[in-house]
């Protein structure tokens, strides 16, 4: 028994197994719909470590292989530094605007933050300006049945969670604005693979795992051909197809096409 089938079987949530995943998963890819369920919403510490030691077991078997040598990681974080720390010093007046206009809209933090994982099935903090309530995790298994995406990640427009700027600020991408930090800190780069939640991974089949074998990033493929309106396997595809012919060319094309898609709105939610 591998660490993900161990967590899967010894979860706290007892009912959880194995088996139940496979077929949750297998199901929704047979009927190509969206998750409205998902068998584990909360992770412990010990529960997040047995889930990433099986994602990094299961991705040591993955026959895809990843593109760009030592010099193309290099220059793709000095490209992430440059860009990012740039980037957060133009917008930092802007950035503090929002944030007070998050602030007076309700009194609460106007950052948002959850573990997402990354390259290899490691974990990390993601931050964002917040669009939602401040209890929204707390909330979601009252919303998890309204999901309007075709896969295992979770989006409904009419969201009863967001927040009167938080429609705005999701619809014209500012929400993922603080995530230029996760960048300079080496958590993200500027183009790869989005982030998952524990809660999506744990439902992945090996071949959905593949996203993770590069780090994740604030766009991708994905994102410029029209984010929430990709079906879920083609969004997976289109990753792969990242990780296997990525480099420095694409990486500034598909940073160009983001800027395009951003100010177009397309596929935002």
């Amino acid at each position: 028994m591998n660490i993900v089938a161990e967590y899967r079987t010894k979860t706290s949530e007892g009912a959880v197994t194995e088996e139940m995943m496979t077929e949750v998963t297998l199901d929704l890819l047979k009927k190509n719909k969206g998750i409205t369920e998902y068998p584990i919403l909360e992770f412990d510490n010990r529960a997040l470590g047995l889930l990433c030691g099986g994602v990094s077991e299961t991705l040591k078997h993955s026959n895809v292989k990843p593109s760009g040598g030592i010099i193309y990681l290099f220059f793709k974080r000095v490209i992430d530094i440059i860009i990012s720390f740039t980037a957060l010093l133009i917008l930092l007046i802007p950035m503090l605007i929002i944030s007070l206009i998050i602030f007076i809209d309700d009194r609460e933090s106007p950052f948002f933050s959850q573990i997402r994982l990354t390259e290899n099935g490691k974990p990390f903090r993601m931050y964002k300006f917040r669009s939602m309530c401040k209890d929204a995790e707390k909330k979601f298994s009252e919303v998890q049945k309204e999901n309007e995406c075709d896969g295992l990640a979770f989006k409904n427009e009419n969201d009863p969670r967001i927040t009167r700027i938080g429609g705005f600020i999701r619809k014209t991408s500012i929400d993922e604005l603080p995530q230029l930090w996760n960048v300079l800190k080496g958590d993200m780069s500027l183009i790869g693979p989005r982030p998952p939640l524990p809660r999506e991974v744990v439902l992945y089949t090996p071949e959905q795992m593949d996203r993770l074998l590069v780090k994740g990033g604030l766009s991708c493929i994905c994102q410029c051909e029209g984010r929430s309106d990709m079906e879920f396997d083609k969004w997976v595809e289109s990753d792969i197809e990242y990780i296997e012919n990525r480099s420095i060319k694409m990486d500034f094309s598909l940073l160009v096409r983001t800027f395009a898609v951003v100010l177009k709105r397309k596929g935002a939610k």
